[in-house]
């Protein structure tokens, strides 16, 4: 049985379940994540945070592959990923001449939006990256007793903040909300180049995940 990728958007859990995997969508909400942990911890063989990730380390440039050995939780709860599964995938990345940073990953509930707030949750918990999902998938397989991985690639860079329209962009099934975003735009028409360099780094992410998993091939 394949693992399954708990998701933030449609289009991460599109690529994973191109790669075999099974793929749960959270749409960024908190409540939702939890109940598709633990169905994605029943459903699989393991389960696999996968997806884009905000950076918090300023040297992270967006496309930066993340493979964490830990998980912070929002509340210091430090949360191991699987040491045989982690080896395996790094050691099949490194075979393909793919770098992967393996510091902490910081998992909370909101979106970490700006550099200053970047700023500072990277001195507080020195943490490269943060996402939504990953504490989620990583208490749901532990209480079962299944394997936990992260594989994730940097969109937001540390030193650039999330423009308004991104933060309303998705519906709760992970998919876009056009109708929000452009309302958003017809508000605040300002924020249209950084919106755009958003969705081009998000672009490279997903492209440097995709590389990733051909790489990774029957390791998951």
């Amino acid at each position: 049985m394949p693992l399954a990728a708990l998701c933030g958007f449609a289009a991460e859990a599109r690529l994973a379940r191109r790669f075999g995997l099974i793929a749960f969508t959270t749409g960024g909400d908190a409540m939702r994540g939890r109940v598709l942990a633990v169905q994605a911890a029943e459903a699989a063989d393991g389960v696999i945070s996968f997806g884009i990730a905000g950076g918090l380390a300023p040297r992270l440039a967006a496309g930066t592959l993340l493979l964490p050995r830990m998980v912070i939780a929002g509340n210091d709860e430090r949360l191991t990923t699987d040491a045989g599964l982690h080896g395996s995938v790094l050691a099949a990345l490194a075979a393909a001449g793919l770098h992967a940073e393996t510091g902490d990953l910081l998992a909370i509930e909101t979106i970490v939006a700006t550099p200053r707030a970047k700023a500072a949750e990277h001195a507080q918990y020195g943490a490269l990256a943060v996402d939504l999902e990953s504490q989620h998938a990583a208490r749901a397989a532990r209480a079962i007793g299944k394997p936990f991985l992260v594989l994730r690639a940097v969109a937001d860079p540390a030193g650039r903040g999330l423009p308004p329209a991104a933060l309303v962009g998705l519906h709760a099934s992970g998919h876009a909300a056009p109708g929000r975003v452009l309302a958003s735009l017809l508000r605040q028409p300002g924020q249209i180049p950084a919106l755009v360099a958003t969705a081009r780094d998000t672009g490279r992410a997903l492209r440097t995940l995709r590389t990733a998993l051909t790489a990774i091939g029957g390791t998951l």
